[in-house]
């Protein structure tokens, strides 16, 4: 008896920056010290490591909570539900809703409360709440709703991960190129059948992991002390994932009773493409194989970048509705969704189509 997902939405901005357009920008290390190359130099070695090529960034009339909005309805339209029978809006993100110009937050109301409003939800039985859980929101979200399920609170929810990194980006960090802005929507509803939620998986490392991403000041000299802009310890982030997600995953897998060769794709989180693919590398040697099967995880981080909790619901979205090139999904498939971020924070759903 698992929880199903019944319909996928997404927003991808319209804003394309690619790497080249970034030529001219000037660029500080985290100690103030100007890096002294050529930007061509820069932004191509960037390439080389993270595999992304090109990023969105929403328009300057958008919101978070808009664009969140546009991928809900999108969900909800595939879902062909009724929006006053969702019972809970889960609306995981980062940084709120950020006006242009400024790099203040706002979360006050929730944004899963703006988000009903927009909806035009009238049930009061809905109930809309945050959750700030870094890039594993959204599949943090999905396992939550699994659970209400299981305790009989509900049998709909709305699962959101959107954010828009682009306005709390320092302009001066080379790490800033990684970061993007996205929407990613799903409905789940309760079901008596066997497919669905398989499995999860859920942990967390607070020790001296904490700080591998936080906010801190620009990287830029003389900038403002009181400003904060998104920021990565990028190596520690790395070996991190490289060490702890593979063994989460099998985690994830074996609660489920499942062989690995079971699973059809593998739906990680678009981090950066070589620790991606050194994940699911080691995911596989873990089970004996010396590399994984050929075609098996879908990436999108080369064209979109990095939108945090809006990559794995965003690339599910994508591949469901056949628009991924060499991938595509059948009923009684079984996938497995991870991610992992700030926190640091890992997450694993293993899924039957």
């Amino acid at each position: 008896m698992g929880s199903i997902i019944t319909g996928t939405g997404s927003y991808i901005p319209t804003i394309v920056r690619t790497n080249e357009s970034f030529d001219g920008q000037t660029y500080y290390d985290e100690g103030q010290t100007l890096i002294d190359k050529p930007t061509h130099e820069i932004t191509k070695k960037f390439e080389e490591i993270t595999g992304i090529r090109e990023r969105r960034y929403s328009s300057l009339d958008l919101n978070n909570s808009d664009i969140a909005s546009i991928a809900a309805a999108r969900a909800i339209k595939d879902a062909g539900i009724d929006v006053e029978s969702i019972d809970h809006i889960i609306f995981a993100h980062n940084f709120g809703d950020i006006q242009n110009q400024s790099n203040q937050t706002d979360i006050l109301p929730a944004l899963a409360s703006r988000v009903k409003h927009n909806l035009g939800i009238k049930n009061s039985n809905c109930i809309p709440y945050d959750l700030i859980f870094g890039c594993p929101g959204w599949v943090q979200g999905v396992i939550q709703a699994n659970t209400y399920f299981r305790a009989k609170e509900g049998t709909t929810a709305l699962v959101i991960g959107s954010d828009m990194l682009s306005r709390i980006l320092d302009p001066v960090d080379r790490d800033s190129l990684i970061f993007s802005d996205g929407a990613g929507a799903c409905i789940i509803q309760d079901n008596s059948d066997e497919n669905g939620v398989l499995a999860t998986n859920t942990c967390a490392h607070t020790l001296e992991e904490v700080n591998y991403l936080f906010m801190g000041t620009s990287n830029a000299p003389e900038s403002d002390p009181n400003e904060r802009f998104i920021k990565m310890k990028g190596r520690k982030v790395y070996e991190y994932a490289l060490k702890n997600v593979p063994t989460a995953m099998k985690d994830c897998i074996d609660k489920a009773g499942i062989e690995v060769k079971s699973i059809k794709k593998i739906f990680i989180h678009q981090a950066n493409e070589k620790l991606d693919n050194g994940v699911v590398k080691r995911f596989y040697r873990l089970f004996g194989y010396k590399s994984p099967p050929e075609n098996i995880m879908p990436m999108s981080v080369n064209e979109l970048g990095n939108s945090s909790v809006a990559t794995v619901p965003t690339l599910l979205d994508l591949v469901l509705k056949g628009k991924m090139k060499n991938h595509k999904l059948e009923k009684g498939d079984i996938i497995l969704l991870a991610s992992v971020g700030a926190g640091m924070n890992i997450n694993c759903i293993c899924y039957q189509i």
